[in-house]
This record gives C-alpha cells, structure tokens and sequence, in this order.
C-alpha cells in the first residue's frame, strides 16, 4: 500500500461517415454524428503497483484486439496485461468490431482503434497526479427492466411487447445497484468518476453515429458537479436486462433521443448523490490484479441441423428471414474452434473488488458474484478484455429465447457462465487475503 497517483484521459474513436453500424440485423451505414465515440481511460498507481481501466464506445471487441491493445500499452506504459482492463459500453450506433448478425467486422477501424485505446491509458499515465480515491454503492430500481418473459403458452420471449396479454412474469431478476468509483485530488476537485450500473444500451433510431446513454450520463454528471473530468459508465451484467417496462404503456418521447438523455441524467443523479453523501476517500491504496483465461466449450450444432442450414442458406441472401439470419450464424459458429478463450480478470482497489468477465453476462451471475465476494464492495464489469457472446444462465438455456441461439453473439455451453462465477469468486478471495 502507498501514496496514490492518478491521471485520466479520453481520445476520439469516432468512425468515418459511410462506416458500417453494429447491433442490428440488418446492414446499416453512418450518415451522421451525433455524439463523438471515446475511449476513456483511468491509471492509477501507488508507487508499488499500478492499474489501468479503460471504456470504449464500442459494441464489443474479440480477444485477439484486446490482446493487442494491451500488448501496446505494456510497451507504452510498462503495465502488465493481467493489470489493464479494457472494455466496451456496447453501443448500438457504433461502428461494427466484430462479424455479428447483420454486420460485417471493419478491420481497418478496429486496427486504428485498437491503438488509440492504448493511447488513451498512456495519456492518462502522463497526466499522474496526487489523489485520493473512494467507492459506493446507490441505488436506481426504476430503469432496469428484465426483457425475457414467461408466457401463457409455456415459452420464454425477449421483449414481449408493452402490456401484452400472453406475458405473465419476468424471468429473472434486475440489479439495481450504482456502483461509484470517484477519484479526486487531495483538495477534492474530480479526476475520474467510474460508474457501474446493469443496464444494456440505451440509445436513439436512425443511422447517426453515437455513444448512447453512457455519454449522456458522462454529460450529465459533469454539468452537475459544474467541472470538467473524465466520467465513465460501465455495464453490469445486463444481457438479459434493458430499458423497456413492458408492464406499462409506450412511453410518449419528445424526440428521437429523449429517454436516453433522461435515463443519462437519472442515473447522474444517482451516482452524484452516491459520490457527494457516501464515499469516504483515502489517498493510501492497496491496488491488485489478477486474470485467468478459461477455456469454455462453444455450443455444438447438430448434424441434422447444419444440413438444414446449408440448404437455408444456399435459398441465396435475405436479410428480411430471421431463419436464413440464423442459419448463416450457425454455420459460421461451426467453423469455429471448439472452444473459445474468456478472462475473467479481478482487480482489488482498497476494499473495492472489481471483476471484468468477457461477453453480454446475465444479471443472475453478476448477482452471484456479489452475494459471494470476500470485498466490502463489489463491482463486476461485461465485455471487459474479450468479446464471447451472450452469458446465460443454465435456467436460461432451458427456457430458450434470443439470447440463447447459436450464434457469434452467443458462444459458450450450457454452464459456462456459473464456472466464470467461479473463478471470478476464485480470483477475489485470493487478492483479498
């Protein structure tokens, strides 16, 4: 344990007009900006050992460009890559990082954005400081809904539509927490604000480029406190959870990026409220890392049904047939290696556990990392230094539904996430002592 240092920094990732977005099934290109992507990033060192956390207006991105990223920072900051966590906020009007559904992987993007998120943790590096550092935990139930149903025929649907009859329960549960990590110097003006709160993207239609609710909330909070830092939003674990109250009527909005503007600013809220009333900061920190890369089985696809896939496929393209969509997903799943690398990664910041696990993770494990962390407070981060697809949960798997179709956006087997639990568990008691 020693003297804190700490410094952040942002660079641009935003994309070229005509680059093509991630997140739906069908092609779409950027015609537009609304808001600028950025890498964000957090170095903190107390002299014997040092962290760096860096988000990225991102959809995703695989382990083979994280690897590379981090390969860059060790040679630009001398950071070790089990120290450096590096994730996506998963927005929707990004640019496509990874070959998923309807979009096609840009190579040449994600080669200059890999080497700007380096950047981004060198900067932050040469911006070291005296500081002090404090975490929290609020909490905001009113914005994170679980979008997978139980219906009256015995199925489980994704997003069943606001007051459907057919819908009788939620499948599972929602973490309302907001975790806060604030970083000041030592007379209390803000470096870096890091958020942790599961909720999946909110964002605006059409075809404009932009960093969705996370920058939203970086705005808000920044307005707020009436200074200028460096404020991040990470995801929880919310692949099973979103924006949507399905239990009530279509919420009237006033344009097209209303609601996530207000859900930026309410969870601002939150987490300034949380970061003024709560935090005790100390300017002695005990800073740890530790990683391990799981080998996780892929899910297996029937020979029967690879054959149906094949002739699916071979009826020529239709991007307006979910089945040919599927089936060209499953085909490319079957040319895959049979297992596919997932770090999860644990970091110790005084009485903070923070754990990174590597795809769109259920709430449920997020919650089981909690329940059984050694920290007197937890954090847990998705789509942190891999990109392996939806997480569920083995009742899931059962259930069916979006999230458990055989996909790139859906890689591990059944079980897979409650081994990452784990070894996240794993990893936490051993940084904790």
């Amino acid at each position: 344990m020693g003297k804190l240092q700490a410094g952040a920094a942002m660079t641009d990732i935003t994309p070229l007009l005509g680059t093509e977005l991630a997140g739906y099934f069908t092609k779409r290109l950027a015609e537009d900006i609304h808001d600028p992507l950025q890498a964000k990033a957090v170095v903190l060192d107390n002299g014997d050992s040092a962290l760096a956390l860096c988000l990225c207006d991102i959809i995703a991105l695989p382990k083979d460009d994280m690897d590379r990223a981090k390969h860059r920072v060790q040679e630009l900051c001398g950071l070790p890559p089990q120290n450096v966590l590096i994730a996506c906020t998963h927005t929707h009007t990004g640019p496509a990082t990874a070959g998923l559904l309807g979009a096609d992987r840009d190579d040449a993007y994600v080669d200059w954005a890999t080497l700007r998120i380096a950047d981004a943790i060198r900067l932050a590096q040469l911006r070291l400081q005296p500081a002090r550092l404090g975490s929290a935990t609020g909490s905001c139930p009113t914005q994170v809904f679980n979008r997978r149903w139980h219906m009256k025929d015995g199925t489980t649907r994704m997003n069943p539509g606001y007051q459907n009859p057919e819908a009788v329960s939620a499948a599972g549960p929602v973490d309302p927490a907001v975790g806060v990590l604030a970083v000041e110097t030592p007379e209390g003006d803000p470096i870096a604000v890091i958020a942790n709160y599961a909720l999946h993207y909110v964002g605006g239609p059409g075809l404009a480029v932009s960093a969705d609710y996370f920058a939203c909330f970086g705005r808000a909070l920044q307005q707020m406190v009436g200074a200028e830092f460096v404020a991040i939003m990470a995801n929880g674990c919310c692949g099973d959870i979103n924006n949507v109250d399905t239990t009530g009527p279509r919420p009237e909005v006033r344009h097209p990026y209303h609601q996530m503007e207000r859900v930026g600013r309410i969870v601002a809220a939150e987490a300034l409220k949380t970061w003024q009333e709560k935090i005790e900061f100390a300017d002695e920190v005990e800073l740890a890392a530790a990683l391990e890369v799981l080998e996780c089985p892929r899910k297996q696809i029937a020979p029967e049904q690879l054959e149906r896939d094949k002739a699916k496929f071979a009826e020529g393209e239709n991007w307006d047939d979910h089945e040919w969509i599927w089936a060209r997903e499953r085909l490319f799943v079957n040319e895959l290696p049979d297992t596919v690398a997932a770090p999860v990664q644990a970091l110790r910041l005084n009485d903070l556990g923070l754990v990174g696990l590597p795809g769109e993770i259920f709430v449920e494990h997020g919650l089981a990392i909690k329940q059984r962390t050694p920290f007197a407070r937890q954090f847990v981060i998705e789509l942190a230094n891999a990109y392996v697809g939806y997480v569920p949960t083995k009742k899931a798997f059962t259930e069916g539904s979006y999230e458990t179709e055989t996909a790139r956006s859906s890689l591990p087997a059944p079980g897979e996430g409650e081994r990452m639990v784990d070894t996240a568990v794993t990893l936490l008691e051993k940084l904790h002592g």
